[in-house]
């Protein structure tokens, strides 16, 4: 019945003998069933002038052009312009009429009843025939219940998007709002509830598919709470994206997406001093290296909020560093910003970017960062992690930079690593170079950022998306993790507040366990862990920690004025000997022994102890001389 679209000209008939059934029925209104002869004996001009001009504006505005079981409040709005446009018209000419031949052409009245008539019965018409056809390709029996979480703008919008998706068979059972004051209300016949009870009852007593978080920007602590109880009820969590992310201001159905499991670990956003990092950054030339990786590139976007004169994002990866290129460019940032292809290990190259573009700040992003694929090329880790730092920081010197911050890591703290162990050296020289200078040398250490390359959620995401079985290292491995903005929004936070030798600690919250981030990423995803999809574990990679750490065992803290940052008071260092040792480990590069280079930075960081790698040798050779 409804799988064939209605022919436009059987629809303007049909809507054709709407009005003039209308106009009929306004005239045994009017006249209380009783139409004088008088105004029967004008019916042989009135209803050809009445077909005459609704015809028209029902052929002008194509009333008719719709698909009936489609209609929407904009064919509703059509509707009621196009009868109001006939209904106008002979308002208009009535005066005229009246004045030439002493009589309207329709009585007002006539034509304000007929009107109402004409919109009700053509938009309720059409209204029953779109819910019947609803109806019929999905009975209520058959659709999947969904909850809204949030009764507001959004919510409503959201509700509506599945009213409109008649394919997807959706069925909103409630919206659930934290908004007391809104329970026990309705929204378009739908009911608000407005406590934790309610939901779990709603979930536990009906089959629901799907759960909506429709509110924008709700608590990363109540949105874990809300996804947990959903998780218990084997129901999925859907979010509706930002109203900026709707397509020309519409709200589609396939925008409303699953959660991630980036949204869990989001945490309330940051308070930053923008006054500060205004001051610092404002109408400042600044270098960025690594910028086209996942840190280095969010650095960008961050300092580009902030005015400022040139931004000069240096990489050497050709291919990411054209993609941040365009970025910018549809930024409208293409005049700030600078892209440079240059290796920071090459001497000549950096020096030549320092002579033309002369930074004021510098943030070293710059860094191989990858443990166990460093694990097995240390004199890669070494050239570019100790001897590029050191290369950027002695020209940051000698060219007056203001500030230098570089970018560290946890794994820096005891090193396990080659990695952890270089990014320490890189610390360590900037630190004692900042004793000299007068640029101030600052550094920065976090833990994991989510969705960073090669990190495991996107490497958990491709497996489960695969069906592969997901492999983690061990049972009992755990991480810090931090988004990216996040992470970048606090580099920029500590770079404005250095005074210069600081080491900036980071906040990262609860370690995570990263077996249980899996069974979660899967939960999400709709499968079943040992049905679905499988956890195999396959043992530490070389240099890698069960757990990481954020400061040294000698270490400690002092609070600042932001309470996501920490300075660490870490021992203090001679520059002359640290210059020495790192010279010598770098000198090392050329003759390619892997165990002398090790055996370097072993001397030069004592707390470097290698784990499941192949250089704890080393570690046993210092046991037996010292024993």
């Amino acid at each position: 019945m409804f799988k064939s679209n209605l022919p436009r000209g059987i629809i303007f008939l049909l809507d054709m003998g709407i009005v003039s059934v209308s106009l009929i029925v306004a005239y045994f209104v009017r006249f209380n069933f009783t139409i004088p002869p008088v105004e029967v004996a004008t019916f042989y001009y009135v209803i050809p002038s009445f077909i005459a001009v609704r015809g028209l504006s029902f052929y002008i505005f194509k009333t008719y052009a719709n698909i009936i079981r489609y209609t929407s409040t904009k064919d509703v709005q059509r509707i009621v312009s196009t009868l109001l446009a006939g209904s106008i018209f002979f308002s208009v000419i009535n005066p005229i009429s009246f004045y030439i031949t002493g009589n309207y052409v329709l009585p007002y009245t006539i034509v304000i009843i007929e009107f109402l008539l004409s919109v009700f019965i053509m938009t309720s018409t059409r209204m029953l025939i779109k819910i019947l056809y609803i109806e019929t390709m999905n009975p209520s029996k058959e659709k999947t219940n969904v909850i809204i979480f949030g009764a507001g703008e959004a919510g409503v919008i959201a509700k509506r998007t599945l009213d409109r998706d008649a394919g997807s068979k959706y069925k909103v059972l409630a919206f659930v709002d934290d908004n007391y004051k809104k329970s026990g209300k309705k929204v378009e016949g739908v009911s608000i509830y407005d406590t934790d009870e309610d939901l779990e009852r709603l979930l536990a007593e009906n089959e629901v598919q799907h759960l909506i978080i429709s509110i924008q920007n709700l608590a990363p602590a109540r949105k874990q709470e809300i996804v947990e109880m959903c998780l218990r009820h084997h129901t999925k969590v859907l979010t509706v994206p930002p109203v900026t992310n709707w397509i020309n201001g519409a709200l589609s159905f396939k925008q409303i997406k699953k959660i991630k499991i980036e949204d869990l670990l989001e945490r309330d956003p940051i308070r930053l001093d923008t006054a500060a990092i205004t001051s610092q950054l404002t109408g400042k030339t600044i270098l960025i290296t690594g910028a086209a990786g996942s840190i280095g590139s969010e650095i960008v976007r961050q300092v580009l909020r902030f005015n400022p004169a040139k931004v000069i994002m240096l990489d050497c990866a050709e291919s990411p560093m054209y993609d941040l290129e365009l970025e910018t460019n549809e930024m409208r940032q293409g005049k700030v910003t600078e892209p440079v292809i240059a290796d920071i290990r090459n001497q000549e190259r950096m020096l030549n970017v320092f002579r033309t573009f002369r930074p004021q700040i510098v943030f070293h992003a710059a860094a191989y960062k990858h443990v166990p694929m460093m694990e097995n090329n240390p004199s890669e880790a070494i050239l570019t992690n100790v001897k590029g730092t050191r290369i950027t920081a002695e020209l940051s010197d000698e060219f007056g930079v203001e500030k230098f911050v570089m970018v560290s890591t946890d794994k820096a703290v005891n090193p396990t690593s080659i990695m952890g162990a270089t990014k320490r050296i890189a610390e360590i020289y900037i630190q004692s170079l900042n004793k000299k200078s007068k640029t101030k040398f600052i550094t920065t250490r976090f833990g994991n950022v989510l969705g960073s390359n090669g990190s495991v959620i996107p490497r958990f995401n491709k497996q489960i998306e695969s069906r592969q079985p997901i492999t983690i290292t061990h049972p009992e491995i755990t991480r810090f993790f931090m988004t990216i903005p996040e992470a970048c929004q606090l580099v920029l936070e500590a770079g404005a507040m250095g005074k210069g030798g600081e080491i900036f600690i980071f906040d990262m919250g609860k370690s995570v366990k990263i077996t249980d981030l899996a069974k979660k990423m899967v939960q999400l995803s709709g499968l079943e862990l040992g049905k679905d999809i499988q956890l195999v574990f396959t043992g530490l990679r070389p240099g890698e920690k069960l757990y990481e750490e954020l400061l040294n065992n000698e270490e400690n803290t002092i609070p600042t004025h932001h309470e996501k940052i920490m300075v660490a008071k870490v021992k203090e260092y001679d520059f002359d000997e640290v210059k020495q040792n790192v010279d010598e480990l770098v000198s090392l590069f050329n003759a390619q022994d892997n165990i002398n280079l090790v055996r370097k930075m072993k001397e030069i960081v004592p707390e470097y102890i290698s784990n499941n790698s192949v250089f704890e040798i080393l570690d046993k050779e210092q046991e037996m001389k010292s024993a």
